[in-house]
């Protein structure tokens, strides 16, 4: 599980196809020694599994194999050498839940609409994925790139989030703009919500 609120930003090193699947190495600020193969991170919202980890200049190269399903759901696909990632550690009992629960798995891909600077802040416009708008709801949470965000407004499938500026300085939101593709996780209480009344129905 994570929480949302990202701990590094980390740079793509390579995308490799490996028959089925491809090997993602992401260069990061994080220790080489504090992450063990096996461990869980999330990588611009996606939760992936660290095959291998080297030290590097900037503290270590991590390795991750991603599958078809992941390249399929996510923007993972679209990554390049250079390409700057949201990262977030897993939590760990008694971590600070200073976002919300997110769960490192992807529900799809967003659009960015558009982008209105002001104040040192951003306002942005997406348009969620089809069958998710319902899941998203004003002072609602969801997860962008793995950031945990509130919601402000929602009008059909198209909803709004304002950044602050330290969130835009220390994530890759400040590169954002408007045609951009970004991951999406909604709120998993707002999904088991809509479960609950769509079982009742049912019943």
């Amino acid at each position: 599980m994570f929480t949302g609120i990202i701990s590094d930003v980390g740079e793509v090193i390579e995308m490799t196809p490996l028959g089925e699947r491809n090997r993602l190495t992401i260069a990061s600020a994080y220790p080489a020694k504090s992450i063990n193969v096996g461990a869980s991170i999330a990588n611009a919202g996606v939760c992936l599994t660290v095959v291998g980890v080297e030290p590097h200049a900037r503290g270590s190269t991590i390795a991750y194999d991603v599958g078809a399903e992941t390249l399929a759901v996510a923007t993972l696909g679209e990554w390049r050498t250079r390409g700057r990632v949201n990262l977030e550690r897993a939590l760990k009992v008694g971590d600070e839940l200073g976002g919300h629960m997110v769960s490192g798995h992807a529900d799809g891909i967003a659009e960015i609409l558009a982008r209105r600077d002001f104040d040192g802040m951003a306002h942005f416009t997406f348009r969620a994925p089809k069958g998710l708008s319902k899941f998203i709801a004003v002072k609602g949470s969801v997860a962008l790139d793995g950031t945990s965000l509130t919601v402000n407004a929602v009008d059909g499938d198209a909803f709004e989030v304002l950044l602050i500026p330290h969130t835009l300085k220390v994530t890759t939101w400040g590169e954002r703009k408007a045609g951009d593709k970004v991951n999406i996780e909604v709120d998993q209480m707002a999904r088991y919500a809509s479960r609950l009344m769509e079982a009742g129905k049912e019943s």
